[in-house]
């Protein structure tokens, strides 16, 4: 399967399905790929609202389009783990992230995919959001996080937090794990030898439900988690090419 499309979501009920009709309809030239919803433990009706999606495109589903898969987590286990588990699920090359509160444009998925396979293309694809739609404080919040991330990971990305991405399935599920590492995506690639690119992408005002970070709680956990992020940065130590019979092999 070429593509897998992996959305991390909690208390999303009101999101889910325009969200899933977005997908269909950005990909609707795109016949070999999936959908998977990673539910994190919901208390409201997310989990209902998906299961009539559930099955084989064009047989069990509702509504002709993509595989749909739901999964759930038994506990709340965050964002990250939530990406995890759908990236070790899914039967795509590539992955596409979008988060579940309809802020990414998911028009937006078939550039990047495109530019991540063009020969010699990067493992990941990040998108950079032209105008961000939030309100002012954690715009600035925002704002603060990438100028410091920048200035001790020096990962070339403005806009880390973003989350519609596309990567290769194989590369990401070779980094380490820990809670809160899809913020850092861009730099763990780069520390593990591979390639990064961006491409500008929409942003839209959340129109339904409410966001679940808190300006002040994010930002205590994301110094502790940047902090061991440079720590990785230093104790990598990749070789710059490998030979085998005189030919170089991939890392």
């Amino acid at each position: 399967m070429l593509l897998s499309v992996v959305i991390p979501v909690y208390n999303e009920a009101d999101n889910v399905l325009p969200l899933l009709a977005e997908i269909r309809a950005a990909l609707a030239e795109t016949s070999d790929y999936e959908v998977i919803f990673v539910d994190d433990c919901s208390d409201d009706e997310t989990a209902a609202c998906l299961a009539p999606e559930m099955g084989i495109a064009g047989v069990e589903a509702s509504n002709p389009g993509p595989v749909v898969r739901v999964v759930r987590h038994a506990s709340r286990s965050g964002q990250s783990a939530a990406v995890r588990t759908g990236v070790r699920l899914a039967r795509g090359v590539w992955i596409a992230t979008l988060d579940g509160d309809g802020q990414n444009d998911p028009a937006d998925i078939p550039n990047l995919l495109n530019r991540a396979i063009v020969q010699g293309g990067p493992e990941l694809v990040g998108g950079l959001r032209r105008k961000r739609r939030d309100v002012w404080s954690k715009r600035v919040a925002t704002k603060i996080a990438n100028g410091l991330r920048q200035k001790v990971l020096n990962d070339g990305c403005m806009d880390t937090g973003c989350g519609i991405k596309v990567f290769r399935r194989d590369a990401f599920l070779a980094l380490p794990f820990f809670g809160a590492m899809h913020r850092f995506l861009p730099a763990l690639f780069q520390i593990h030898g591979y390639c990064v690119d961006y491409v500008e992408v929409n942003h839209r005002p959340r129109r339904r439900g409410v966001s679940k970070y808190g300006n002040l709680g994010r930002a205590a956990i994301g110094v502790v988690d940047l902090l061991g992020v440079l720590w990785l940065k230093r104790r990598t130590n990749l070789p710059a090419a490998i030979i085998e019979d005189g030919v170089e092999q991939a890392h």
